[in-house]
């Protein structure tokens, strides 16, 4: 789907937004005993037993003007075939120390919140933005992770070790996929290698293209946005990095998994139905993965069928264990066992699994206050996932009451995405909207005239019906 664009005036949405940070008890500034052993921690990081990795190409790669930088890479063809594959991440617990003031806090929050007119980060700003991020230029503690990679993109050898690495560029993805280079060949050469490893095993992304909500001049834009190539190339380097530190920690017995069940017979079979009334194909030996991967989210039919396959990527969560593996060690959308372990300045799961993984790849007894921890880290987890996605939500549903406020009664053009007796939900082309479609008898996957029902800014709900 093509971006499209919707203006909202600056003054509407930041003042909606105060309100919903209220509404939501969203946290606030960072308490000054967190601030002064943050300050402290920026000053006199813990390096020692960091080896020296700074003659390492590395570069990083995130949305433009980004400061919380966690990850720096490296890739480069080894002679007689295959890769070198080097993916530094910020090393956190070089700043944290488990039981302080600012760990109580990150355990606290869980993970960084993102909202348009600025984020609620996880750690303080002077080390998620500063001395802890991976900024180019600066030498800067990191978990190294080694990989050497066969001609089809599988790893042959994996090491992960505490280094000083020092970034050579800080590139974004909008440049990179237009500028191209070294860089973008490599990374696209690699990243198709992975995304055909993940197709071969079973795995899948669902292609829905995002509502997101950016401050552009004085105003604030929504949108829908379809992620670059070069951002789904990054994505298979996070995800190889994942499903290699998930086995460090299934083979040493302890750590923490990103797991989610495969979806039910029943849940294929009314998706199958779906498909059937869509006029989608689906053919008896395609398996649910092989039909998601083909969707297109440009033609009519199919955009619906991406919201309604969305229910395929339900139940994932987080699994500690210590001794016996957990009975389910797989993710259903990876295909794979895998772990979150490239985000530790932004989510407070990824610090304790990098530890975990230091240790069992150097042979040493994982740290005391990581195996204390890991009990309590799945639910801790789950509440903190379940307020982001609240405040994703809760933000998007904002800006499209304030973009609607006025235009009641109006007539838009969109597609049904999905259809019950209730109601069901549309997906308008213009404004980039969703929103609920009251009535019976919808007719699913049609592009269809609708009218502006009602729109509610304060409880943020805006409804349609059929024109």
């Amino acid at each position: 789907m093509a971006q499209r664009r919707t203006t909202i005036s600056g003054g509407d949405l930041s003042q909606a937004l105060t309100a919903l940070r209220a509404d939501l008890e969203l946290p606030g500034e960072f308490a000054s005993d967190v601030l002064a052993e943050a300050q402290q921690a920026a000053a006199a990081a813990h390096t020692v037993g960091h080896v020296d990795a700074t003659g390492i190409e590395l570069v990083t790669l995130d949305p433009a003007g980004s400061r919380d930088l966690d990850q720096a890479l490296a890739l480069s063809r080894r002679p007689g075939g295959g890769y070198d594959f080097v993916y530094a991440i910020a090393d956190v617990a070089a700043y944290v120390a488990p039981g302080g003031a600012i760990d109580r806090e990150a355990h606290a929050r869980g993970e960084t919140l993102y909202l348009p007119d600025g984020r609620i980060p996880l750690h303080p700003p002077v080390l998620s933005e500063g001395a802890a991020s991976l900024l180019p230029g600066q030498d800067r503690p990191a978990v190294l992770w080694r990989m050497q990679l066969d001609a089809d993109g599988e790893p042959t050898t994996v090491d992960v070790r505490r280094s000083i690495v020092r970034s050579r560029a800080q590139l974004d993805y909008v440049s990179l996929q237009h500028q191209g280079g070294d860089v973008a060949d490599l990374l696209k050469e690699v990243g198709t290698l992975r995304q055909q490893r993940e197709s071969d095993r079973g795995g899948v992304s669902l292609a829905e293209p995002d509502q997101q909500v950016e401050q552009v001049g004085d105003g604030w834009e929504l949108s829908y946005r379809a992620p670059l190539p070069v951002e789904d190339y990054n994505a298979q380097l996070s995800l190889l990095t994942g499903m290699a530190a998930a086995k460090l920690m299934l083979d040493g017995r302890v750590g923490l998994l990103r797991t989610m069940p495969p979806p039910s017979d029943a849940t294929v079979a009314s998706l199958r139905r779906s498909a059937n009334a869509l006029g989608i194909e689906w053919r008896r030996s395609d398996a649910y993965a092989d039909v998601v991967r083909r969707l297109d989210p440009n033609v009519p039919a199919q955009a619906a069928m991406i919201r309604l396959a969305a229910v395929l990527f339900r139940g994932a969560s987080y699994v500690a264990f210590d001794g016996q593996p957990p009975t389910l060690t797989t993710h259903a959308a990876v295909a794979a066992s895998y772990a979150h372990a490239t985000a530790p300045l932004r989510r407070l799961a990824d610090r304790y699994v990098s530890e975990c993984c230091l240790a069992l790849c150097a042979g040493q007894p994982v740290p005391a206050w990581v195996r204390e921890a890991l009990p309590a880290l799945p639910d801790t987890m789950a509440e903190a996932d379940r307020r982001a996605h609240e405040v994703d939500r809760a933000v998007i549903d904002l800006a499209e009451a304030l973009v609607l406020q006025s235009r009641c009664g109006e007539v838009f053009r969109g597609v049904v995405t999905e259809a019950g007796d209730k109601g069901g939900a549309v997906q308008l082309r213009e404004p980039a909207v969703r929103a609920r479609l009251n009535g019976g008898n919808l007719p699913l996957g049609d592009e269809v005239d609708v009218r502006l029902e009602s729109v509610d800014v304060a409880s943020r709900r805006v409804t349609f019906v059929l024109a």
